[in-house]
């Protein structure tokens, strides 16, 4: 997430996160060998020494029990500015398929993908790794057997957020784990993808760009969502069939360049619809951001047509009342189960925002839902808890948020307003990525 130029806090962050990784090494693939769980929540440490999977037991009333940390066979990744807050600056870093048989996590660090079973226990069994091309896997979308894959550069030279291009690729997900390379799948991309889903129906491949309008981006690409077609095998259209962007480049109103990182592709009463989030950090002239010109976050709408093309519905509706006073850098999301509405993770204010949606509108409905300790100005990243990632359980009962900052998952029971249940707090303090629940 926040790509702070200005703010680089990198002292020390390779030495912490390694001790952290070798003082899992021994606990690796620990399950706990209890009876059943109610379900079960996934997230990653990404270490750039060796990166693991925390796996957790979700009971009945929502609670989590540590059941042990999985090794994933590569290496987490650093590809943000070193701050530790959102290191991938991504979205569905892990993923679960939709019978919960595999878990699938990205190693940016080593460009690849690992593929995990998924225990009865609801512990992990490492069943393969792939290599994927570039530098800084980044996200994952799964659907049926098709999965894809975004990197951040493809080039392999990684020189900073605000001019990265990267591309997507393919695999196909045997029933036994195995991910097979999809032959010439591989995709460029004009920017840095932040974000991958499928549409509900598999035609389209949905991306969120997190430098879109950026002035070192030697494209001068502006579109933040772009949506391909998917062919039969798998394969995608050489180019996007429908972009989509909800501000411009010098715009009147001084906005600042939407950064979209979270993303939903949503079924209802016949249509498709694409949410992204924006995180409103790099200038309305495209530069880095600094952290007094941050501005109050949005979420963004558009309708799939039959033909790809992206409608749009409702563009850079605030969190918050006014420009310069509300959530800023808003950067996941999680929609309710039946889609009448969703969650935002607004990070460096530690804040989780609600909207209502109807056919692709949405309504703020309560700016904060939940909150932690927020940035001050004076040192942003040692005050923040940092909320990040977001995963619901699967009936929506639980809200669980991943903080960025203090090592901690927070649960939250959602009827009737975000009520905290729990706080799990076994992570390291920083670099952690993604999360994934059922």
């Amino acid at each position: 997430m926040p790509y702070l130029k200005t703010l680089v806090i990198a002292a020390g962050l390779f030495t912490g996160v390694s001790a952290v990784a070798q003082d899992l090494s021994s606990k690796q693939g620990r399950s706990s060998g209890k009876g059943t769980y109610a379900g079960a929540v996934y997230t990653m440490d990404n270490s750039v020494v060796a990166n693991h999977i925390y796996a957790y037991g979700r009971s009945s009333d929502g609670t989590l029990t540590p059941i042990g940390s999985f090794a994933t066979g590569g290496k987490g990744g650093i590809f943000d500015a070193f701050d530790g807050l959102d290191p991938l600056i991504s979205t569905d870093s892990i993923a679960l398929t939709a019978n919960h048989k595999f878990l699938l996590a990205v190693n940016a660090g080593s460009s690849s993908v690992s593929v995990f079973r998924v225990n009865k226990d609801r512990g992990l069994t490492l069943t393969d790794k792939a290599k994927t091309f570039g530098v800084g896997t980044d996200s994952i979308a799964i659907h049926g057997s098709t999965v894809y894959v975004s990197v951040v550069d493809s080039d392999g030279q990684f020189g900073g957020p605000d001019n990265q291009a990267g591309g997507i690729t393919g695999f196909r997900l045997t029933d036994n784990g195995k991910l097979i390379p999809l032959p010439f799948s591989t995709r460029q991309l004009p920017s840095r993808p932040s974000g991958v889903r499928f549409s509900p129906d598999g035609k389209f491949l949905v991306v969120t760009t997190f430098n879109a309008g950026s002035a070192t981006l030697a494209s001068g690409s502006v579109d933040e969502v772009s949506a391909f077609r998917v062919l039969g095998g798998g394969w995608l259209s050489l180019k996007p069939v429908g972009t989509g962007v909800s501000t411009l480049p010098n715009n009147a109103a001084g906005r600042n360049m939407p950064g979209a990182i979270g993303l939903d592709v949503i079924a209802a009463n016949g249509q498709q619809y694409v949410v992204a989030t924006e995180a409103r950090e790099f200038s309305p002239q495209g530069l880095p951001p600094e952290f007094d010109t941050l501005q109050t976050g949005s979420v963004s709408s558009w309708r799939i047509e039959r033909s790809g093309a992206l409608t749009p519905i409702d563009q850079d509706v605030l969190v918050g009342r006014q420009v310069t006073s509300g959530q800023r850098t808003t950067c996941w999301l999680e929609f309710l189960p039946n889609q009448s509405g969703f969650w935002v993770a607004n990070a460096l204010d530690a804040s989780i925002s609600m909207f209502s949606f109807n056919d692709g509108h949405m309504t703020l409905i309560e700016e904060k839902a939940a909150a932690g300790a927020p940035a001050l100005p004076s040192d942003p990243f040692g005050t923040s808890d940092g909320f990040i990632d977001l995963a619901r359980s699967g009936d929506g009962k639980y809200l669980y948020q991943l903080l960025g900052l203090s090592g901690t998952i927070n649960v939250y029971e959602t009827k009737g307003g975000l009520k905290l249940v729990q706080k799990m707090s076994n992570l390291p303090d920083v670099n952690v990525q993604g999360i994934a629940a059922f």
